[in-house]
């Protein structure tokens, strides 16, 4: 048994019904390309990072920001990425500094970038279409998969429902698309008493009313690496990149779609520093 998890891996199967595996250890090899669920070739590849908090104080932010950029481009130049979501609280409380981020390290990255709101970036749609050409809730189109992604909270941090409006009607343009996954940072149900999360049973009947909405993605929790569900939907989470705390590693998620619409998703610890299972007596 290994001491280190490198990967937390699930293959999802299926579009017309899908179905969970159960979770599987993945490794990379010696040439750092990721063992994975499928040979078959992929249509598409994409990352998922978050929490990356460019800004708080007493954290080392510039150089977490910085291996962030240097691990998915090395990730991309091995492996392939057809781009990047930076899902949420890229700067901490500060958004002023979000051109500075921007310029000096997400345009630095040799794939396309797209980017939501957290609860820590302070924006709506003003600021954030001042900081990337775009509001706070848009959609992204790649062939027969669609995205919707939407901001989770207020100018002031308070966490707030996505604009279920706006998912609607996503939803609806999007219905004859094979595949939809949705991108919000703040998780919109409670699991456990005490999530920091927030409860929205309009968006959660909007999710499951599309069946061709295969997965949500969400931060916030720099905690949690893996997957919870609300019914039948599983809802992924993708640790942290930076911030004063989390999980003991730092990294971020990858989502693989093959030519049968096969979905294969897996948690990389890009910073190779967990500690599993520690306590003290």
């Amino acid at each position: 048994m290994t001491s280190r998890r490198e990967f937390f891996g699930t293959a999802l199967t299926g579009v017309a019904a899908l179905s969970l595996l159960p979770a599987v250890n993945s490794f990379a090899a010696e040439n750092n390309r990721y063992s994975r669920g499928t040979n078959a070739k992929l249509k598409l590849r994409f990352a998922l990072a978050s929490d990356i908090h460019y800004g708080q104080p007493e954290t080392d932010f510039a150089l977490h920001t910085g291996n962030m950029i240097k691990w998915l481009n090395e990730d991309h130049s091995k492996n392939h990425l057809d781009f990047v979501i930076v899902n949420g609280d890229l700067v901490h409380n500060r958004p002023d500094l979000l051109p500075e981020i921007k310029t000096k390290y997400l345009d630095k990255l040799n794939v396309p970038y797209h980017t939501i709101p957290g609860n820590h970036d302070f924006a709506d749609a003003t600021v954030w279409k001042n900081a990337f050409g775009y509001e706070d809730k848009y959609t992204v189109e790649f062939g027969d998969i669609a995205f919707v992604l939407a901001h989770t909270a207020d100018t002031k941090g308070i966490y707030t429902c996505p604009n279920n409006a706006f998912l609607k009607a996503s939803l609806d343009k999007f219905a004859d698309k094979k595949i939809v996954f949705v991108v919000l940072h703040i998780p919109p149900t409670k699991w456990v008493k005490n999530d920091v999360f927030v409860d929205c049973p309009e968006t959660i009947e909007l999710l499951h009313a599309y069946p061709n909405v295969k997965a949500v993605f969400h931060g916030h929790d720099h905690l949690l690496d893996g997957v919870r569900y609300t019914d039948k939907l599983p809802h992924f989470f993708d640790s942290h990149i930076g911030g004063d705390w989390g999980t003991d590693y730092k990294g971020y998620r990858i989502v693989e779609v093959d030519e049968q619409n096969a979905i294969y998703t897996y948690q990389v610890n890009a910073s190779k520093n967990p500690v599993l299972n520690s306590a003290k007596l």
